[in-house]
């Protein structure tokens, strides 16, 4: 019953973003924006719907029960989403799953993004390692950790030279940050 609520949320959750990023891209496209990493992107949408794939078989298949460290664990996942939802509204129209690019604008330098470069990466790295322990899903937990950071290790340089070839200030608002620790004041 637990599980079930829990993955309800995050799958309505996912779907709700979706709907967001493919509003977002509209406009982003109509203001002439430009994708970037097209080839790996497939492989993002494959890698998070496997995970909820494999979060859902190992805890039914295995019968896996809530942690009984869920009191330690459910914080990080709330406050976690407290960084996404902050992330995404600081981004506003410009916050989507692809990396689409409006050429010499200025890059969002607010909420989370004043302190660190890549906020919502930190926070999906965090989701995939601690939703599946919520659950014991170790297994899942494991794994996807260890593919995101594949798939980050790709993804984040691909970002980073769009963001510095086409936009109007990335070098010099984000240089100073690092990607996924907080930092205050520019160097």
């Amino acid at each position: 019953m637990i599980f079930a609520f829990f993955l309800t949320i995050i799958i309505l959750q996912r779907l709700s973003e979706l709907v967001l990023a493919k509003r977002n891209e509209k406009r982003l496209l109509n203001l002439g924006g430009q994708e970037h990493g097209k080839r790996h992107y497939p492989w993002i949408v494959a890698l998070h719907s496997l995970f909820l794939l494999s979060f859902l078989l190992e805890v039914l298949l295995f019968d896996k029960q809530l942690s009984p460290l869920w009191m330690v664990i459910l914080p990080i996942i709330v406050f976690t989403q407290i960084i996404r939802y902050w992330a995404v509204f600081s981004l506003g129209p410009y916050w989507n799953t692809k990396i689409i690019i409006v050429p010499d604008l200025e890059v969002v330098a607010k909420g989370p993004y004043k302190y660190m470069r890549h906020p919502n990466y930190l926070v999906v790295a965090v989701e995939i390692l601690f939703l599946p322990i919520l659950f014991q899903a170790y297994a899942t937990a494991v794994t996807f950790t260890l593919l995101n950071a594949v798939i980050l290790s790709i993804r984040i340089p691909a970002e980073e030279r769009a963001l510095a070839e086409h936009t109007a200030d990335y070098d010099e608002t984000f240089s100073w940050k690092k990607r996924f620790v907080p930092r205050k004041g520019e160097e």
